[in-house]
């Protein structure tokens, strides 16, 4: 990493550039007005000075803190033939009394301050690698309990402090506008929304960060002025000159929505999604391995390995890649010694004794596996398996697109078709059953409820817990399509005689409906 790279790493240093941030001001002057002071808390080289200072010239005065002296000496001189209105102080914005600071310069609420600026793109965790002290104190201000506040979930971006700082200091006729990745920005929505009041006039308008700093992350322009209100949502703009937002974002059922007015035409199907239970697929950790391509004779492994095993424990694979692109037709394989989690895998020495051999040919890599979940267990065990692993029928879905794309998946040949562990999969027990999974899910009701709920630039859009919040009875309901549900699990061949795994439930709901589960291994 070169110098000047880590000082960028170690100060979450992106510089704005002047273009933008006179974009910025001339939006946030169209918003907000003229304001009486402008306060940059880390002003960095000057550019939202500058720009602030060219817009409203000398009817407001200017202060910026910034802690780099290189920064603050370059800012001076951007400044130099500005008027004595203009002043930057040398000041760590983590230790700064920004209560003091605003009470100081708003004269208690007679003078309207905007708070404009560009605050660290990093994480406290990021900093700490590099060995950076440029660190806010160590305090539990996301409120996380137990181990939670000692792990990873301890992790967050120094934005998302500092905007809550600011935001927690300025007086009720302020105004904000700040620049920061757009996670950043709903977590300082979800934070104040689960804390106290909403801010009037929330809104988040998207920015181009890899043209305007060169990162790949989704930002924006986070504005809100610090009036409270007990409405909880906030507009979305595509760009700075959009003239109309694209949604509201906002707080329901306890945690933040995407949509919030496609979540409010929808919300009755907000059930907990107890009627089928979605699990993920198969983790194993030692794709080299377990995951095979096969030709007339052999399997053969990521190391050009040809094998010749028994098909006993050897399974059709889909992969994330796949679901997401809609291929419904394998071109992988997977070993999968286990039929539930914590089943004996000593079982396959006399069962299988080529894949046997070939498992322990390769225990080293098993061995350096590093969850905590193969821990104490049987030697080649996965994660992820149950009855519904084997399930003849499924209706998929990847984790890792941006796009609610549901593939039916029929089995191959006498095989049931496995997922990797970044899909998720409703399992079903015949054919007439996954069509009609497939079609509720695919329905446009089902598709607006669950885009309504997803944030498209977080790391796995789709998760486990979204898809469980989709109620398919109450999905089957509106479409008219309950009784045929109904009718298609009651009816399923050999499903009370011999099929235990499954427990068929009724749900105590002015509409009766069947709740189909899988009840021998825990979600996952």
């Amino acid at each position: 990493m070169s110098k000047t790279a880590a000082k960028q790493k170690e100060y979450g240093d992106f510089q704005t550039p002047a273009a933008l941030a006179q974009n910025v001001v001339s939006l946030v002057a169209k918003l907000f007005g003229t304001p009486d002071t402008v306060v940059e808390p880390t002003c960095g080289q000057g550019a939202f000075l500058l720009a602030a200072i060219q817009q409203w010239e000398n009817t407001a005065n200017y202060f910026g803190f910034e802690l780099n002296s290189e920064h603050i000496k370059d800012a001076h001189a951007k400044l130099a033939q500005m008027d004595d209105n203009v002043r930057i102080s040398q000041s760590d914005c983590f230790l700064e009394d920004w209560k003091s600071v605003f009470d100081t310069l708003g004269k208690g609420n007679k003078r309207k301050i905007l708070v404009l600026g560009n605050p660290p793109w990093a994480t406290n965790s990021a900093l700490s690698k590099v060995e950076s002290q440029n660190l806010p104190p160590k305090t539990n201000f996301q409120r996380l309990r137990g181990l939670d506040a000692l792990t990873g979930k301890a992790n967050f971006d120094i934005a998302e402090w500092l905007i809550l700082q600011l935001l927690g200091a300025l007086p009720e006729n302020a105004v904000f506008a700040m620049l920061c990745k757009t996670s950043t920005a709903r977590k300082v929505l979800r934070h104040i929304w689960k804390t106290r009041d909403g801010l009037t006039d929330s809104r988040l308008y998207l920015i181009n960060a890899k043209t305007s700093f060169g990162v790949a992350v989704d930002a924006c322009l986070f504005t809100t002025t610090l009036r409270p209100t007990k409405e909880r949502v906030a507009a979305l703009y595509e760009s700075l000159d959009a003239p109309i937002a694209s949604r509201r974002l906002g707080l329901a059922g306890g945690d933040l929505v995407s949509d919030i007015d496609a979540y409010r035409r929808h919300q009755h199907f907000d059930g907990g999604n107890i009627n089928y239970s979605w699990r993920s697929g198969v983790k194993h950790d030692a794709s080299a391995i377990m995951e095979l391509e096969r030709d007339a004779r052999f399997y053969r492994n990521a190391l050009g390995e040809e094998v010749a095993l028994e098909d006993t424990f050897v399974y059709p694979l889909l992969k994330s890649s796949d679901i997401g692109n809609g291929r419904s037709t394998p071109r992988k394989f997977v070993l999968v010694p286990q039929s539930f989690t914590g089943d004996d895998t000593t079982k396959i020495r006399d069962t299988a004794p080529r894949t046997w051999e070939y498992l322990n040919r390769h225990a080293d890599v098993f061995a350096k596996r590093g969850s905590s979940i193969y821990k104490n267990r049987f030697p080649f065990s996965v994660f992820g398996v149950g009855s519904y692993t084997f399930a003849p029928w499924k209706v998929a879905i990847s984790g890792l697109y941006k796009t609610f794309h549901f593939v039916l998946i029929p089995p191959l040949g006498n095989r049931p078709v496995l997922l990797d562990d970044t899909c998720y999969a409703l399992s079903c027990r015949n054919e007439e059953e996954a069509r009609l999974t497939h079609e509720l899910l695919t329905s446009k009701p089902a598709l607006e409820f669950l885009r309504s709920l997803v944030f498209t630039d977080s790391k796995r859009p789709v998760t486990a817990d979204i898809l469980r919040r989709l109620s398919i009875s109450e999905l089957a309901h509106e479409l008219g399509r309950y009784e045929t549900l109904e009718s298609i699990i009651r009816n399923a061949d050999g499903y009370e005689r011999s099929n235990p795994q499954f427990l068929f439930l009724m749900e105590p709901k002015p509409l009766t409906t069947p709740t189909l589960i899988w009840s021998d291994t825990p979600a996952i």
